[in-house]
């Protein structure tokens, strides 16, 4: 089905203006994978510039039109940004894919806004580096996608979140200016650091095309292990007491609540799992050093001082690069879930790592008791202070999920954050003024105001313009 009137002149427009190939209309645009909502591909118009001069051109166009434009990635996202309406325009950034260079003396790597976060990381490796930021979505999502929310990821709790790992990036902003600011060095205090208006806004001030991303040495080892834990404090204990016995090798600390582990460690080994589904808390660890012996080591000795001291009931250590594969699927495989339920409400949030068990037991009693039909899981990174929940059932209407994400973030007013690293989105906006004072939210208008005047670039979501 193709488009009529103003849409259509539109699209000829951007034709026109971009080249042959380049603009998709109606039914081309529906018939597209559409990621993690469906509502991701009701624009009637999709763009797909080969480069930044393609994007410059179609965001001069919209602005001139007044034509409201989603910038789209990987479609991995999971607070709505990504959503669309009949009269958006999507401007997808796949094609801008290309891994421009890589500098191995400054350990840089310059990419395009599309590229896969996977192909990022095997790149670095080719190289004898690494890019450090991983998500379980790390074969879809894109760097670019990964800037505009400031994805986290396992290995925060070493690296820091997108934000730390950009060096420099371009971006185009509503108008069509390209704002190139391709930084390659870390210490740079001349004037304002453009690039953060950028980093974690979602594509409501601009859209990022390129990016400079910081790369560090591979570690040469790496061990991984999974330890039970009877309760909340032990984990936190634990965490520290690993931490520490490491010596600064402590990559990842991921804590499956039992509901979790239960579901994911059966899903992927069956009868065999590396630990029975027992203890309220399974703890995944990684440790990375400079030889899988040392690693190895070095978290086994500090697992048997956490043992002495009473702080795990039990644990195993990978013997073997595929048993750590194993160890990671049943973090990383939230999927199930989807297997299992209708409808599947993911939480990301975060807050002080002390408050944490109580926090946990008053969402858990108050979905018990708001939505017993409804199940609920627990997991988290927990060492950056964030924590998931997923609220899986049947079918929700705008009712029960008002009821359950009410259940999850009031008890967050004034104490932590409504999103740890998924972003805000329009899933989110209405809870935002508990993570944000009102001079804050003032303020992130009038930055709004004065980048997208128009009010076109992914308009609706984070904060209003006005």
């Amino acid at each position: 089905m193709g488009l009529s009137g103003s849409d259509a002149d539109f699209a000829a427009a951007l034709t026109a203006a971009l080249g042959a190939g380049q603009v998709l209309e109606g039914s081309a645009v529906a018939e597209r994978n559409p990621g993690f909502g469906a509502s991701n591909l009701r624009a009637g118009i999709l763009v797909r510039p080969r480069d930044t001069a393609g994007v410059a051109a179609t965001l001069r166009l919209c602005h001139e039109a007044g034509r409201a434009v989603v910038a789209q990635g990987g479609l991995t996202g999971l607070a709505g940004g990504a959503t669309t309406g009949p009269g958006d325009v999507i401007l997808s950034l796949e094609r801008l894919d290309r891994i421009e260079a890589i500098d191995p003396v400054n350990r840089t790597m310059t990419v395009g806004a599309g590229c896969h976060l996977q192909v990022v990381q095997e790149a670095a490796e080719a190289a004898g580096l690494m890019f450090p930021l991983d998500l379980p979505s790390r074969g879809s999502c894109t760097v670019g996608g990964n800037i505009a929310t400031n994805a986290g990821g396992c290995r925060v709790f070493r690296y820091g979140m997108t934000r730390g790992l950009v060096l420099g990036l371009e971006a185009v902003l509503a108008d069509g200016t390209v704002l190139s600011s391709l930084n390659r060095v870390i210490k740079n205090n001349a004037g304002y650091d453009l690039k953060q208006l950028f980093i974690g806004t979602e594509g409501t001030l601009g859209i990022v095309t390129r990016a400079v991303l910081r790369l560090f040495e591979l570690p040469r080892g790496q061990a991984t292990a999974l330890a039970a834990v009877e309760s909340f404090e032990q984990v936190a204990s634990l965490l520290k007491a690993v931490d520490g016995g490491l010596g600064g090798a402590l990559s990842t600390f991921e804590v499956m609540w039992r509901n979790y582990y239960a579901v994911t460690a059966e899903a992927t080994c069956g009868a065999s799992m590396p630990l029975p589904a027992k203890a309220p808390f399974v703890v995944l660890i990684e440790a990375l050093d400079r030889s899988d012996e040392a690693a190895r080591g070095a978290l086994e000795g500090a697992l048997g001082q956490a043992f002495e001291a009473g702080l795990l009931a039990d644990a195993v250590v990978a013997k073997s690069a595929a048993e750590s594969e194993v160890f990671w699927r049943i973090r990383d495989d939230s999927l199930v879930l989807f297997d299992r339920h209708e409808t599947v409400l993911p939480f990301d949030i975060s807050l002080p790592i002390p408050e944490m068990a109580d926090y946990v037991t008053t969402v858990e009693a108050t979905l018990a008791r708001t939505l017993p039909d409804y199940a609920t899981y627990t997991f988290g990174h927990i060492a950056d202070g964030n924590l998931h929940f997923a609220v899986c059932g049947r079918a929700m209407d705008p009712a029960t999920r008002e009821t359950a994400e009410r259940a999850v973030y009031a008890p967050l007013d004034g104490r932590g954050s409504v999103s740890a690293e998924h972003g805000i989105g329009l899933d989110k906006k209405g809870w935002l003024p508990l993570s944000r004072n009102p001079e804050e939210l003032a303020l992130m208008r009038r930055l709004k105001v004065a980048l997208d005047p128009k009010n076109i670039l992914n308009p609706g979501k984070v904060v209003d313009a006005a």
